[in-house]
């Protein structure tokens, strides 16, 4: 027979959401608060996330993931948001606090000059090597060559057939921008140029001459490499 005091137990199957069991002190919004640098990834992960759930949706996201937030950046939306209490509006948070990081990283807070394909690279290099698919990004530059934004024109296949130029211009002109840098990666980690590569080339600098806007170069992206069409004389002759 069960007792009156029995009726008001907690049933053995329910546990308390983590944060609830954790002191102040020791959530993740008060430790990312106090000093982010010092937060694990899960904790920093959890304090995007938010809600009761968030320290078991975090570890979902790096069980998933495999601990590792490269992954975790490739990953589409719809596939965090697949993970078990992730959902769609708390995928999009967690990309878009992805995406900050990458670009506070690429910017530094300050306008950045380019004077060598080394430095275009060095600003997309890490970002765009780890991409499972072909993406195009406009370097848009001011007078000096100083970076103004980077913009994705493209993402899947960038060849001749598909890429349309006017699309690469686009920012330029919406931002008054007097050149560009183009850049895609190559998935395979391979960035030797093809002749669908020159070919796009060719057309934008053609169509920045008539634009008056300069193409300064054209970098294609691998696995810690890249090579500057431009230096080469392909497509630019």
């Amino acid at each position: 027979m069960q007792t009156q005091n029995a009726l008001f137990t907690t049933p053995p199957s329910y546990q308390l959401p983590k944060l609830k069991t954790l002191p102040l002190r020791d959530q993740p919004a008060y430790r990312v608060a106090s000093n982010a640098s010092a937060c694990s990834l899960a904790e920093l992960l959890a304090a995007v996330v938010g809600g009761e759930k968030q320290i078991e949706i975090a570890e979902a996201v790096l069980a998933r993931f495999q601990g590792d937030i490269h992954q975790i950046q490739r990953a589409h939306a719809e596939e965090l948001g697949s993970v078990r209490g992730v959902g769609q509006v708390t995928a999009i948070r967690i990309k878009a606090a992805l995406a900050i990081g990458a670009r506070l990283t690429d910017y530094g807070g300050e306008k950045v000059q380019i004077n060598s394909p080394a430095d275009a690279a060095a600003l997309v290099q890490y970002e765009m090597s780890v991409l499972e698919q072909e993406y195009l990004k406009v370097f848009l530059l001011d007078t000096r060559n100083r970076v103004l934004d980077i913009v994705e024109v493209y993402h899947g296949c960038v060849n001749s057939s598909q890429v349309r130029i006017a699309e690469i211009f686009k920012p330029a002109i919406q931002r008054m921008a007097p050149a560009i840098i183009c850049c895609h990666n190559h998935p395979s980690g391979d960035c030797t140029p093809s002749p669908d590569d020159v070919a796009v080339t060719r057309a934008m600098v053609q169509a920045g001459k008539l634009l008056d806007i300069a193409l300064l170069d054209h970098l294609i992206l691998g696995k810690g490499r890249f090579v500057s069409l431009k230096e080469r004389g392909l497509g630019f002759s």
